[in-house]
Protein backbone atom coordinates (compact mmCIF):
# COMPACT_ATOMS: atom_id res chain seq x y z
CA UNK A 1 0.00 0.00 0.00
CA UNK A 2 1.49 3.23 -0.83
CA UNK A 3 1.39 6.82 0.92
CA UNK A 4 -1.45 7.84 -1.38
CA UNK A 5 -3.65 4.65 -0.60
CA UNK A 6 -3.15 5.11 2.89
CA UNK A 7 -4.12 8.57 3.03
CA UNK A 8 -7.31 7.61 1.45
CA UNK A 9 -7.55 4.44 4.03
CA UNK A 10 -6.67 5.86 6.98
CA UNK A 11 -9.88 8.04 7.67
CA UNK A 12 -11.84 4.66 7.14
CA UNK A 13 -9.30 2.82 9.46
CA UNK A 14 -9.17 5.17 12.17
CA UNK A 15 -13.51 4.76 12.34
CA UNK A 16 -13.32 1.13 12.54
CA UNK A 17 -10.79 1.43 15.21
CA UNK A 18 -13.04 4.11 17.46
CA UNK A 19 -15.83 2.03 16.84
CA UNK A 20 -14.43 -1.31 17.65
CA UNK A 21 -12.65 -0.27 21.06
CA UNK A 22 -16.17 1.88 21.96
CA UNK A 23 -18.29 -1.25 21.41
CA UNK A 24 -15.51 -3.24 23.85
CA UNK A 25 -15.22 -0.13 26.58
CA UNK A 26 -19.43 -0.40 26.32
CA UNK A 27 -19.37 -4.57 27.13
CA UNK A 28 -16.31 -4.44 28.95
CA UNK A 29 -17.84 -2.23 31.72
CA UNK A 30 -21.52 -3.10 31.16
CA UNK A 31 -22.57 0.38 30.55
CA UNK A 32 -26.30 0.99 30.26
CA UNK A 33 -27.74 1.94 27.21
CA UNK A 34 -29.66 4.41 28.56
CA UNK A 35 -26.66 6.42 29.41
CA UNK A 36 -24.51 5.91 26.95
CA UNK A 37 -25.34 3.10 23.72
CA UNK A 38 -23.03 1.22 22.19
CA UNK A 39 -22.67 0.89 18.64
CA UNK A 40 -24.58 -2.25 18.28
CA UNK A 41 -26.96 -0.76 19.71
CA UNK A 42 -27.70 2.43 17.53
CA UNK A 43 -27.03 0.28 14.78
CA UNK A 44 -30.07 -1.91 15.66
CA UNK A 45 -32.28 1.07 16.51
CA UNK A 46 -31.27 3.05 13.13
CA UNK A 47 -32.16 -0.46 11.60
CA UNK A 48 -35.19 -0.48 13.25
CA UNK A 49 -35.99 2.89 12.79
CA UNK A 50 -34.63 3.50 9.32
CA UNK A 51 -38.25 4.60 7.29
CA UNK A 52 -38.45 7.35 10.12
CA UNK A 53 -34.70 8.10 10.18
CA UNK A 54 -34.82 8.22 6.67
CA UNK A 55 -38.02 11.17 6.77
CA UNK A 56 -36.40 12.97 9.13
CA UNK A 57 -33.13 13.24 7.35
CA UNK A 58 -34.51 14.05 4.25
CA UNK A 59 -36.49 17.30 5.83
CA UNK A 60 -32.78 18.32 7.58
CA UNK A 61 -31.23 18.21 4.30
CA UNK A 62 -33.05 19.91 1.72
CA UNK A 63 -33.59 22.69 4.40
CA UNK A 64 -29.75 22.73 4.77
CA UNK A 65 -29.18 23.20 1.36
CA UNK A 66 -31.69 25.48 1.11
CA UNK A 67 -30.77 28.07 3.75
CA UNK A 68 -26.89 26.98 2.62
CA UNK A 69 -27.44 28.06 -1.44
CA UNK A 70 -28.64 31.04 0.39
CA UNK A 71 -25.37 31.48 2.07
CA UNK A 72 -23.28 31.11 -1.17
CA UNK A 73 -25.28 33.69 -2.94
CA UNK A 74 -25.21 36.26 -0.14
CA UNK A 75 -21.31 35.54 1.42
CA UNK A 76 -19.99 35.80 -2.07
CA UNK A 77 -21.94 39.01 -2.86
CA UNK A 78 -20.85 40.74 0.53
CA UNK A 79 -16.86 39.30 0.12
CA UNK A 80 -16.84 40.60 -3.10
CA UNK A 81 -17.87 44.15 -2.06
CA UNK A 82 -15.77 43.82 0.90
CA UNK A 83 -12.52 42.79 -0.51
CA UNK A 84 -12.59 45.25 -3.52
CA UNK A 85 -13.13 48.15 -1.53
CA UNK A 86 -10.45 49.23 1.16
CA UNK A 87 -13.44 51.49 2.38
CA UNK A 88 -16.05 48.76 2.67
CA UNK A 89 -13.66 46.26 4.06
CA UNK A 90 -12.26 48.64 6.98
CA UNK A 91 -16.00 49.51 7.29
CA UNK A 92 -18.32 46.38 6.83
CA UNK A 93 -15.68 43.51 8.63
CA UNK A 94 -15.31 44.61 11.87
CA UNK A 95 -19.25 44.64 11.87
CA UNK A 96 -19.77 40.97 10.51
CA UNK A 97 -17.30 39.74 12.74
CA UNK A 98 -19.24 41.34 15.51
CA UNK A 99 -22.64 39.88 14.08
CA UNK A 100 -20.53 36.45 13.73
CA UNK A 101 -20.11 36.62 17.49
CA UNK A 102 -23.75 36.41 18.27
CA UNK A 103 -24.99 32.54 19.05
CA UNK A 104 -27.15 32.17 16.26
CA UNK A 105 -29.36 29.65 18.38
CA UNK A 106 -30.33 32.45 20.27
CA UNK A 107 -31.85 33.94 17.21
CA UNK A 108 -34.35 31.25 17.19
CA UNK A 109 -36.72 32.12 19.06
CA UNK A 110 -37.08 35.75 17.29
CA UNK A 111 -37.34 33.57 13.95
CA UNK A 112 -40.19 31.89 15.13
CA UNK A 113 -41.99 34.67 16.78
CA UNK A 114 -41.48 36.07 12.70
CA UNK A 115 -41.96 33.27 10.36
CA UNK A 116 -43.52 30.46 12.80
CA UNK A 117 -42.74 27.06 13.61
CA UNK A 118 -41.22 24.96 10.04
CA UNK A 119 -39.04 25.32 7.71
CA UNK A 120 -38.79 29.05 8.34
CA UNK A 121 -36.25 29.27 11.38
CA UNK A 122 -34.24 26.03 10.63
CA UNK A 123 -33.78 27.80 6.69
CA UNK A 124 -32.57 31.15 7.68
CA UNK A 125 -30.62 29.82 10.99
CA UNK A 126 -28.52 27.56 8.26
CA UNK A 127 -28.26 30.57 6.23
CA UNK A 128 -27.23 33.03 9.70
CA UNK A 129 -24.02 30.35 10.46
CA UNK A 130 -23.20 29.27 7.65
CA UNK A 131 -22.31 32.39 5.10
CA UNK A 132 -19.65 34.22 7.47
CA UNK A 133 -16.87 31.91 6.36
CA UNK A 134 -17.41 32.29 2.35
CA UNK A 135 -17.79 36.11 2.50
CA UNK A 136 -14.52 36.05 4.96
CA UNK A 137 -12.85 33.91 2.27
CA UNK A 138 -13.85 35.16 -0.93
CA UNK A 139 -12.68 39.19 1.08
CA UNK A 140 -9.57 37.50 1.79
CA UNK A 141 -8.85 36.53 -1.76
CA UNK A 142 -9.71 39.80 -3.21
CA UNK A 143 -7.82 42.26 -0.39
CA UNK A 144 -4.83 40.12 -0.22
CA UNK A 145 -4.08 40.50 -3.77
CA UNK A 146 -0.59 41.59 -4.49
CA UNK A 147 -0.04 45.11 -4.78
CA UNK A 148 2.63 43.91 -7.25
CA UNK A 149 0.66 42.51 -9.80
CA UNK A 150 -2.11 44.78 -9.52
CA UNK A 151 0.28 47.71 -10.49
CA UNK A 152 2.00 45.10 -13.27
CA UNK A 153 -1.80 44.78 -15.21
CA UNK A 154 -2.64 48.62 -14.57
CA UNK A 155 0.43 49.22 -16.43
CA UNK A 156 -0.63 46.75 -19.14
CA UNK A 157 -3.95 48.29 -19.42
CA UNK A 158 -6.30 46.69 -16.70
CA UNK A 159 -9.13 48.35 -15.38
CA UNK A 160 -10.02 47.74 -11.70
CA UNK A 161 -12.89 45.64 -12.57
CA UNK A 162 -10.68 43.61 -14.80
CA UNK A 163 -8.17 42.50 -12.27
CA UNK A 164 -10.83 41.80 -9.67
CA UNK A 165 -12.81 39.47 -12.56
CA UNK A 166 -10.40 38.45 -14.45
CA UNK A 167 -7.23 37.73 -11.80
CA UNK A 168 -9.14 38.35 -8.37
CA UNK A 169 -11.80 36.13 -8.49
CA UNK A 170 -9.85 32.91 -9.76
CA UNK A 171 -7.84 33.33 -7.16
CA UNK A 172 -9.73 33.42 -4.59
CA UNK A 173 -11.19 30.07 -6.29
CA UNK A 174 -9.04 27.93 -3.53
CA UNK A 175 -10.58 29.94 -0.28
CA UNK A 176 -13.86 29.54 -1.59
CA UNK A 177 -13.69 26.29 -1.88
CA UNK A 178 -12.10 25.82 1.61
CA UNK A 179 -15.03 28.14 3.06
CA UNK A 180 -17.73 25.94 1.64
CA UNK A 181 -16.19 22.63 3.41
CA UNK A 182 -16.15 24.57 6.33
CA UNK A 183 -20.04 26.23 5.95
CA UNK A 184 -21.43 23.16 4.97
CA UNK A 185 -21.04 21.66 8.57
CA UNK A 186 -22.02 24.81 9.84
CA UNK A 187 -25.28 24.94 8.20
CA UNK A 188 -26.16 21.50 9.17
CA UNK A 189 -25.30 22.73 12.85
CA UNK A 190 -27.85 25.51 12.45
CA UNK A 191 -30.74 23.49 11.25
CA UNK A 192 -30.57 20.68 13.60
CA UNK A 193 -30.48 23.59 16.65
CA UNK A 194 -33.54 24.95 14.66
CA UNK A 195 -35.53 22.09 14.60
CA UNK A 196 -34.41 21.16 17.99
CA UNK A 197 -36.77 24.16 19.31
CA UNK A 198 -38.65 24.91 16.39
CA UNK A 199 -40.06 22.36 13.89
CA UNK A 200 -41.83 19.14 14.26
CA UNK A 201 -39.73 17.65 11.89
CA UNK A 202 -36.09 16.75 11.15
CA UNK A 203 -33.15 15.46 12.64
CA UNK A 204 -33.48 17.77 15.34
CA UNK A 205 -36.84 16.96 16.05
CA UNK A 206 -35.99 13.38 16.09
CA UNK A 207 -33.27 13.89 18.94
CA UNK A 208 -35.31 15.53 21.45
CA UNK A 209 -38.05 12.94 21.23
CA UNK A 210 -35.94 10.29 21.58
CA UNK A 211 -33.84 11.68 23.99
CA UNK A 212 -37.51 11.75 25.91
CA UNK A 213 -38.06 8.86 25.34
CA UNK A 214 -34.99 7.69 26.62
CA UNK A 215 -34.24 6.03 23.29
CA UNK A 216 -30.29 6.94 23.24
CA UNK A 217 -29.70 4.86 20.78
CA UNK A 218 -32.20 6.06 18.12
CA UNK A 219 -30.81 9.76 19.47
CA UNK A 220 -27.56 8.68 18.36
CA UNK A 221 -28.78 7.29 15.14
CA UNK A 222 -29.93 10.87 14.35
CA UNK A 223 -26.52 12.43 14.93
CA UNK A 224 -24.58 9.58 13.15
CA UNK A 225 -26.69 10.41 9.97
CA UNK A 226 -26.76 14.32 10.20
CA UNK A 227 -22.86 13.75 10.72
CA UNK A 228 -22.79 11.45 7.73
CA UNK A 229 -24.81 13.86 5.37
CA UNK A 230 -22.47 16.67 6.12
CA UNK A 231 -19.25 14.36 5.42
CA UNK A 232 -20.49 13.46 2.26
CA UNK A 233 -21.18 17.45 1.30
CA UNK A 234 -17.65 17.91 2.32
CA UNK A 235 -16.19 14.81 0.44
CA UNK A 236 -18.33 16.37 -2.73
CA UNK A 237 -16.97 20.18 -2.53
CA UNK A 238 -13.35 18.70 -1.99
CA UNK A 239 -13.73 16.49 -5.13
CA UNK A 240 -15.19 19.18 -7.11
CA UNK A 241 -11.82 21.45 -5.82
CA UNK A 242 -9.32 19.35 -7.11
CA UNK A 243 -10.93 19.42 -10.71
CA UNK A 244 -11.55 22.72 -10.79
CA UNK A 245 -8.30 24.52 -8.92
CA UNK A 246 -5.92 22.04 -9.74
CA UNK A 247 -3.46 24.45 -10.17
CA UNK A 248 -3.52 25.71 -6.50
CA UNK A 249 -3.09 21.52 -5.01
CA UNK A 250 -0.30 20.99 -7.93
CA UNK A 251 2.63 20.71 -5.31
CA UNK A 252 0.57 18.26 -2.89
CA UNK A 253 -0.50 16.00 -5.94
CA UNK A 254 3.01 15.60 -6.60
CA UNK A 255 3.84 14.38 -3.51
Amino acid sequence: MNKKQVEIWSPWILLVVVIVLWQILCSAFEVSEFIFPSPWRIWTQFWEYKEIIGAHAWRTYWVTMVGFGIAIVVGVLLGFVIGSSRLAYAAVYPLMTAFNALPKAAFVPILVVWFGIGVGPAILTAFLISFFPIMVNIATGLATLEPELEDVLRVLGAKRWDVLIKVGLPRSMPYFYGSLKVAITLAFVGTTVSEMTAANEGIGYLLISAGSAMQMGLAFSGLVVVGAMAMVMYELFSAIEKHTTGWAHRGSQNT
